[in-house]
C-alpha cells in the first residue's frame, strides 16, 4: 500500500493529480497484485526449497524495481509519453512489474500457515489474510503521514525496496524437522550468486535512498522547484508554473518591483483594480506565490486579505525564495486560524490559512468583498473546488465579484462546467482566454458578479474575450474528472 500511494504522488510532477491518474495507479497496481498472486500460487505448489528460492529471488527483484520506479517513470516521460495514453503506459512500465513480484510470497506463506496447523486450515488462512490487510493499513498510514511528508517519494520507494530485502532471510527453504536433507536444500540459498545478487540489490536501494528528491522541495502534497532566469524567479509545483516575481536592485524597486510577471495575474489584477474599492476584504483560495495578495495590500493600504493555501511548504518556499511576497508575509502576515477569524482582532492585514479551500469555505463565518479562485493540484483544479455547491457557498459569504483562473483547452470540459456553474449563480459572467500553449491548453480567467462589470481599458497581449458553450454544471455528485 505504501508503494501504491507513493506511485500516485511521484506521478504528479509528470502527469498531474486527478481522478484519472489515481484510477490508473490503483488499477495497475491491483492488476499486478492479482497476477503475482496467481503465479505465486503455482510457485507455492513446488517443493518447499524450490518455492522458497523463487520467492527470495522475486523479493530481491522487487527491491530493485521499487527503488528504480521514479527513474523509470522519468525516462518514460522524457521519451515523449504525454496525455492519458502516455500516462497509462508510464504507470504500467514503471509500477506493474514490482506489483507482480511483491505478491509472490503470499500464496507460499498461506500454504505454510495451513500446513503448520492441521485441522485449523480456516483460521490459519484467515490469519494470513488479516495480516495482509493490517499491513496495508500500516503501509497507508506510514505513506501518508510519515514517509512522503518527511522523506519524499524517492526515499519512500527506496524504503519499500529495503523492506522487501529485509524479508528475504525470513523465507526458509527448510521445513521444521526436515533433517539433514533440509539443511542441504536450504543451503542452496547461500550460494555466491544469491549472496551477490542480494548485495547488489541492497547497494542499489541505498544509493537510491541517498540520491535525493525528484524536486528541490517536497511534501506529501507538492513537488516544488524554484528557477531563476535573469531578474525573474519562477515557482513551480508539480512542474506547473505557480508564480513568478521580479528581483531588482534596491534603487529601482519603487519603479519596477511591483509589476506582475505572469500574464494571467496581470489580467486578474486589472480586473480587481477596476472592480474593488479602496478598502476591500478579499479571499484568495490558493496561495501559490502570494503575488496577488501582495499586490492588493501594497496598492490599497486599507485592504485586507485571507489566503487559503493547503500546503504549508508552499508558504515556506515563498518566504525563502520570493523576496517581494516573502517580505509581505513577514511584515503583514498572520496565522488566521482554520476559519480565518484570527485576523479580525489583529493589526495584520494578510491572514494565512493552511487548510483545504473547501474545508475553509464550509467552516468560516467571515464575509468578504471579493474572492479569487486560483487553487491547483498539479495542472488542474481540484475537483471538489469546481462544483456548484462550492460556488454556492462562496456566493453566500462574498458580497461582490468572484474571479476564477483555470487551465484547460479552449472551450474545454472544465471551462464549460465551471462557466455553467457561474451562469447559474451570477447574472454577469465574463470569460477571457490567453494564448494557447504547445500542449493545447491555456489560462482562462472568468469574472462573475452580482453587478455589471465595467469594461477593462486593455487586455494582456494575445488575451481575448471568448464565449463558452453551454454545458452541464459540475456538482459534488457528478464533477470534474481531470484532464484526459
Amino acid at each position: 500500500m505504501t508503494y501504491e500511494i507513493a506511485a500516485g504522488r511521484v506521478l504528479a510532477p509528470f502527469f498531474g493529480t486527478s481522478l484519472l491518474t489515481w484510477t490508473t495507479v490503483i488499477a495497475v497496481v491491483l492488476a499486478g497484485f492479482s497476477l503475482g498472486s496467481a503465479v505465486g500460487g503455482l510457485v507455492a505448489e513446488r517443493q518447499r526449497h524450490l518455492a522458497a528460492a523463487t520467492v527470495r529471488k522475486a523479493l530481491v527483484a522487487t527491491a530493485v524495481l521499487m527503488a528504480i520506479s521514479p527513474t523509470v517513470l522519468g525516462l518514460i516521460y522524457a521519451s515523449g509519453a504525454r496525455g492519458t495514453w502516455g500516462m497509462l503506459v508510464a504507470v504500467v512500465v514503471a509500477f506493474f512489474p514490482a506489483s507482480v513480484l511483491v505478491s509472490f510470497p503470499t500464496p507460499l506463506l498461506a500454504k505454510l500457515a495451513v500446513e503448520a496447523r492441521p485441522g485449523r486450515e480456516g483460521s490459519s488462512l484467515g490469519t494470513v489474510l488479516a495480516a495482509g490487510s493490517f499491513g496495508a493499513i500500516v503501509g497507508a498510514i506510514l505513506a501518508g503521514f510519515v514517509a512522503l511528508p518527511l522523506a519524499g517519494s524517492v526515499a519512500t520507494f527506496a524504503g519499500c525496496g529495503l523492506v522487501a530485502l529485509l524479508c528475504v532471510p525470513f523465507i526458509k527453504g527448510k521445513a521444521p524437522g526436515a533433517g539433514d536433507e533440509g539443511d542441504v536444500l536450504a543451503a542452496e540459498a547461500k550460494t555466491p550468486v544469491n549472496v551477490v545478487s542480494f548485495g547488489v540489490a541492497a547497494l542499489l536501494v541505498m544509493a537510491t535512498m541517498a540520491g535525493g528528491s525528484v524536486c528541490r522541495y517536497e511534501s506529501g502534497m507538492s513537488c516544488i522547484d524554484v528557477a531563476r532566469q535573469g531578474r525573474v524567479i519562477y515557482l513551480y509545483s508539480d512542474r506547473t508554473l505557480q508564480a513568478a516575481e521580479q528581483t531588482v536592485p534596491q534603487a529601482e524597486q519603487s519603479e519596477t518591483s511591483r509589476s506582475l510577471v505572469i500574464p494571467y495575474t496581470q489580467l486578474l489584477w486589472a480586473r480587481m483594480d477596476r472592480d474593488l474599492g479602496p478598502s476591500p476584504s478579499v479571499l484568495f483560495i490558493g496561495g501559490g506565490g502570494y503575488t496577488l495578495p501582495t499586490k492588493l495590500l501594497e496598492t490599497r493600504p486599507a485592504a485586507r486579505a485571507v489566503a487559503v493555501e493547503i500546503d504549508p511548504l508552499i508558504t515556506q518556499v515563498v518566504r525563502q525564495n520570493l523576496p517581494w511576497a516573502g517580505d509581505a508575509i513577514d511584515r503583514t502576515g498572520i496565522d488566521a486560524g482554520v476559519d480565518g477569524s484570527e485576523i479580525r482582532n489583529s493589526a495584520a492585514r494578510l491572514g494565512i490559512v493552511h487548510a483545504d479551500g473547501r474545508v475553509f469555505l464550509n467552516e468560516t463565518s467571515r464575509r468578504f468583498d471579493a474572492a479569487v479562485m486560483d487553487a491547483f493540484s498539479s495542472e488542474s483544479v481540484p475537483a471538489h473546488l469546481a462544483t456548484r455547491e462550492t460556488y454556492a457557498r462562496l456566493a453566500a459569504i462574498v458580497e461582490g465579484p468572484v474571479y476564477v483562473n483555470l487551465i484547460d483547452l479552449p472551450d474545454g470540459r472544465l471551462v464549460q462546467g465551471v462557466h455553467a456553474i457561474l451562469r447559474e449563480i451570477y447574472p454577469y459572467v465574463q470569460t477571457v482566454q490567453g494564448p494557447v500553449e504547445d500542449d493545447g491548453r491555456t489560462n482562462i480567467v472568468m469574472a462573475a458578479s452580482p453587478r455589471q462589470l465595467a469594461p477593462l481599458d486593455a487586455l494582456p497581449e494575445n488575451f481575448e474575450t471568448v464565449q463558452v458553450a453551454p454545458a452541464r454544471a459540475f456538482t459534488d455528485d457528478r464533477g470534474w474528472a481531470g484532464h484526459r
